[in-house]
């Protein structure tokens, strides 16, 4: 266990992602794969009411699908939509007020949090697979809109394997708060220090020039790397979508709203509120005011402030490094937690499209961002991706950049070696509007749908519209909760096809997000090289610096 310890963080992070996902895959909390199941559907009062009972007539699903005399045509394509298979019953005999449906390979499995409660039904029909997620706040609301599923609920919540996926995700919780509640003063005293070491408003300008142009180019080949990979690889085309898909965020959303918001979120009205809402964007905005007229100030004036920011940002570093060192701990419980709670069946039946998205994500992040390390930062790729290491496990195994921001702040400055005056500036408002991994992705989910929806034929300028909605959307919905979601619904919306998509991707969406959240910090650390290596002219290996800071 010492030796462990004494091991650089980076193999420590390595091997508690390791170890944190064969545990998950060893003492996966079970599922069940209840027998004898019958489908039936009944036309009462002209609506779809589904239900699928097991031995003893325990019910496993329920739902009603509504109709609608001003266009009949709707319901029935909702229920193409959620229950293909079903409604192809329903074709073949029309007028009946009864249909069974064959039911097979069904699995059921609970997936908890503590505040909240998700079951997936995975089954087939008519030889195409539904998937089903039942989502409760709570017991008490599970036993008011799913009753259902309380006696599932039940039997399987005691079991000791679910328990501990609960505890690990409890523990990689209190690892996320600590990050969190790091980040906020990390950010402020780290962008006042950066921008008044800058000594002048026309170095920030030039900077902020050349950062927000690294974001729009690489954000530009992302998504064109994305559209690329699924042209090739056509994942959709032939494809069954599952069933129960459903409306998940976005619906009402615009992308002139969403810029609309993206303003009224920029220009605070209340700092303390920004602050105590943690709206990034209001945070580094104001930051950059407050230190762009501290230098002109001047005087004794700047220099208080200098001091005090420089200190400030001293002990919040200090702190972090001491968080860090509980990272592996942190990762470990993220891993097991999501390699336990991830069903094989959803990822069998979304694998080309996963692989698309991977593919995509990986040629972005380990052959283009490199190629511009090398040739435009004139920095080692391998060395720099060595520096960057802990922020990238740990970016991988919670999903969430902002709260990596801490760790990618110490991993750029202390074993990448780039000035705090850049990656003060840089890392922030990267991680708040640079989304190279979500924009490729969108692009990528949108094109699959497209491919799977029968009558659907995107054509080349269809693909630019995707592209460039998904360019600015992945600006536009920074600070928005969900905005992967919202991004989603954008891209969508701009080229027509049905929002219920959202909920049949979704099933894979923590995997893939662990994928382009470590793929939008890697972005934005390459970026920190690149402006580093203008603003500084050094023109050094990274090598010899981190052999230097490894101790």
């Amino acid at each position: 266990m010492k030796s462990l310890l004494n091991l650089p963080l980076h193999y420590q992070i390595l091997i508690a992602l390791i170890v944190g996902s064969l545990l998950g895959i060893a003492f996966k909390p079970p599922v069940v794969t209840p027998q004898n199941i019958v489908g039936t559907v009944q036309i009462e009062n002209g609506d779809f009411v589904l239900s699928e009972t097991g031995d003893g007539g325990k019910t496993y699903f329920q739902t009603t699908i509504k109709a609608t005399p001003d266009d009949p045509d709707k319901q029935m394509g909702e229920l193409e939509r959620r229950f293909d298979a079903v409604a192809e019953v329903i074709k073949a005999a029309p007028g009946q007020s009864e249909y069974t449906y064959t039911i097979s390979d069904p699995s059921v499995q609970l997936i908890s949090e503590r505040n909240s409660i998700t079951i997936r039904y995975v089954r087939e029909q008519e030889g195409k697979q539904a998937i089903s997620s039942i989502k409760a706040a709570s017991r008490d609301t599970l036993i008011k809109e799913h009753p259902a599923w309380v006696s599932f609920y039940d039997e399987q919540s005691q079991d000791w394997r679910h328990i501990l996926v609960l505890g690990a995700k409890a523990l990689g919780d209190i690892f996320l708060s600590l990050l969190k509640m790091v980040t906020i003063p990390l950010i402020v005293t780290s962008l006042i220090s950066g921008i008044t070491g800058l000594g002048s408003s026309s170095q920030f300008g030039r900077m902020f020039g050349r950062t927000l142009l690294y974001y729009l180019c690489t954000s530009v080949l992302a998504i064109t790397t994305g559209l690329i990979m699924v042209n090739l690889i056509q994942p959709g085309v032939g494809a069954i979508l599952p069933g129960g898909g459903e409306i998940v965020a976005g619906e009402n959303e615009s992308l002139a709203g969403v810029f609309l918001g993206l303003v009224d979120k920029l220009i605070p009205t209340n700092i303390v509120e920004a602050l105590a809402n943690a709206d990034f964007l209001s945070i580094i905005f104001f930051s950059i005011l407050f230190g762009i007229f501290t230098i002109y100030a001047g005087g004794k004036t700047a220099e208080f402030i200098t001091k005090m920011a420089n200190s400030g940002f001293e002990v919040m570093m200090r702190m972090t490094m001491g968080i860090i060192h509980l990272a592996p701990l942190g990762v470990l419980a993220f891993m097991y937690y999501a390699t336990a709670t991830q069903g094989l069946d959803i990822f069998i039946t979304l694998s080309w499209y996963m692989l698309a998205v991977f593919m995509a994500l990986l040629f972005h992040a380990a052959v283009v961002l490199p190629l511009i390390l090398k040739f435009v930062a004139k920095t080692s790729p391998l060395a720099f991706a060595k520096a960057m290491s802990p922020a990238l496990m740990t970016a991988f195994s919670t999903a969430s950049s902002n709260a990596t921001l801490p760790l990618t702040i110490t991993s750029v400055e202390q074993r990448g070696k780039v000035s705090n005056k850049v990656s003060s500036f840089v890392l922030p408002l990267g991680a708040t509007i640079n989304m190279d991994g979500t924009a490729l992705y969108e692009a990528v989910a949108v094109l699959f749908i497209a491919q799977a929806t029968p009558g659907i034929d995107l054509i080349i300028m269809d693909q630019i519209l995707v592209a460039v909605t998904a360019l600015l959307a992945s600006v536009g919905a920074a600070g928005i909760p969900h905005a992967g979601l919202v991004m989603m619904a954008i891209v969508l919306q701009a080229v027509g096809l049905p929002l219920e998509a959202q909920g049949i991707i979704i099933a894979v969406d923590r995997v893939l997000d662990m994928c382009r959240t470590t793929v939008n910090v890697w972005s934005d650390s390459c970026g920190c090289a690149v402006i580093d290596r203008f603003e500084s002219g050094t023109t050094g290996s990274t090598d010899e610096v981190l052999i230097a800071g490894e101790g």
